[in-house]
């Protein structure tokens, strides 16, 4: 079965099912802070074109004019209900969207925001560009604890350009030269296990 025939039929399905679980998570967040259920980032897809990822709202309103891009530890900006959408990984849901799109894949490196994408070295960047960006890969199941490692950094931004991201994206370049339809449902299902048994 073709990848993008795999997508289509699997976000379909997740979105069927999961339809119920989604609307409870828009009402509980209108609920708790003010602002819009759904939070839109400029993400780089494949080839180097730019989407707007979606995600569910964990953090206030006006979090990206109170701090950095990345969220580390403990972040002030993230409401009540935000923490237990990131630790069960929840606030992920609405890119099923994405993938029937097709900005996105359910399997695939995770998209980076245009300033990060900015330190890739050419021969990588092609190479982990050259595939849909996905809700998960082998590099989001390695950091699952990123924000705590950051947390741990004199400079957390440093600690992501120098030595987070250069791992992610050889992780992403791996993938994209040896994924098939088997690694992707193997991911998907260390995936859920891993969200369901952390």
């Amino acid at each position: 079965m073709p990848k993008r025939l795999f997508d289509l039929l699997g976000a379909s399905l997740a979105l069927l099912l999961l339809s119920p679980l989604m609307l409870a998570i828009a009402a509980v967040i209108k609920l708790d802070s003010r602002g819009p259920v759904l939070f839109r980032q400029q993400r780089v897809g494949r080839h180097g074109v730019l989407f707007r990822i979606h995600k569910f709202r964990s953090m206030v309103a006006d979090a990206p004019l109170r701090g950095p891009a990345l969220t580390v530890g403990a972040d002030a900006r993230i409401t009540r209900v935000g923490h237990w959408l990131r630790r069960t990984r929840l606030d992920e849901l609405p890119q099923l969207i994405d993938v029937l799109t097709g900005h996105m894949s359910l399997v695939g490196p995770r998209p980076e925001v245009p300033q990060y994408v900015a330190h890739y070295p050419a021969d990588l960047r092609e190479r982990a560009l050259s595939v849909r960006p996905g809700i998960t890969d082998p590099s989001s199941l390695l950091y699952l604890d990123e924000s705590e490692l950051l947390a741990r950094a004199a400079d957390p931004e440093r600690e992501y350009i120098d030595v987070i991201l250069p791992r992610k994206l050889q992780c992403a370049a791996d993938y994209a030269a040896q994924a098939n339809l088997r690694s992707d449902v193997g991911v998907l299902w260390r995936t859920l296990r891993l969200l369901i048994a952390p």
